[in-house]
């Protein structure tokens, strides 16, 4: 096992690039270092989301990083850092503390991904991707026991420690085959219907989603963005630690989104 801590913000985010395959995607935002305070690293803080209460523990724990999921600079939002977006970036660099994120690469990676991660804790084998004539897909399909929808939600509930959304017409079907993909994906439940499941897990629901799920006849459950990609952050900072010796502490910033 390597032990290489401290180690640069840079060197660090090149790391990380490289065993997520970062360049294989195209995302809404920049993927990797989004903010270098130039200050050797030997403490991550990891969580979901780069908030404002995330940046505070960060410096409460004396970390010179924070690793997220969802961090900035994403398409479409206005460039200059004022308001909000200012208060945050001021605050990291004020307190030597570098942002690294990754979006994409994070959800779809085949081993500590949050697709891959909430697969193993529901207990379900991942067999195909959702849209697998994509190069880098994000989505899965996954087979299970044979399980009742309603008890299905259930283990849901056990596992991720919310409630989910169950949109069905049928809670007693049995399911033998899901389809998943963490976060905002919920309109990927035509996509799971297309390829023959019997439900789909996201993280959030629109409006439309409850008619998809009834006229496709295909169990939605919105087990909650941030509560399905806890997974992924916090095993990318668990591979970290084991393999490059820094001390990585996970951050679970309650979201009921």
């Amino acid at each position: 096992m390597s032990k290489t801590a401290p180690i640069a913000p840079t060197e660090l985010a090149t790391i990380c690039d490289e065993y997520l395959q970062v360049g294989e995607f195209n995302d809404y935002c920049p993927n990797g270092l989004q903010v270098d305070a130039n200050t050797p690293i030997s403490k991550i803080i990891t969580g979901v989301t780069a908030c404002q209460a995330l940046i505070d523990k960060a410096i409460e724990l004396k970390a010179q990083a924070i690793l997220v999921h969802h961090g900035y600079f994403w398409k479409g939002e206005p460039d200059p850092l004022v308001g909000m977006k200012g208060t945050r970036i001021r605050t990291l660099l004020q307190h030597n503390i570098s942002l690294i994120a990754y979006h994409l690469p994070l959800d779809a990676h085949p081993v500590i991904g949050n697709n891959a991660m909430l697969a193993n804790a529901l207990g379900l084998t991942i067999t195909g991707a959702l849209y697998p004539h994509e190069k880098h897909p994000v989505g899965n399909v996954a087979t299970c026991s044979p399980m009742v929808s309603a008890d299905f939600a259930k283990k849901i509930e056990q596992v991720l420690g919310r409630t989910p959304l169950h949109l069905s017409g049928n809670p007693k079907r049995i399911l033998t085959k899901i389809a998943l993909c963490t976060g905002g994906a919920q309109d990927m439940i035509n996509q799971a219907y297309a390829m023959g499941c019997q439900a789909f897990i996201s993280g959030e629901a629109s409006e439309r989603t409850t008619h998809l799920a009834r006229e496709l006849d295909v169990d939605y459950f919105g087990a909650g963005h941030h509560a399905t990609e806890r997974g992924g952050i916090k095993a990318l900072g668990e591979h970290l630690s084991d393999t490059l010796g820094l001390d990585v502490v996970f951050v679970d910033i309650d979201n009921p989104v």
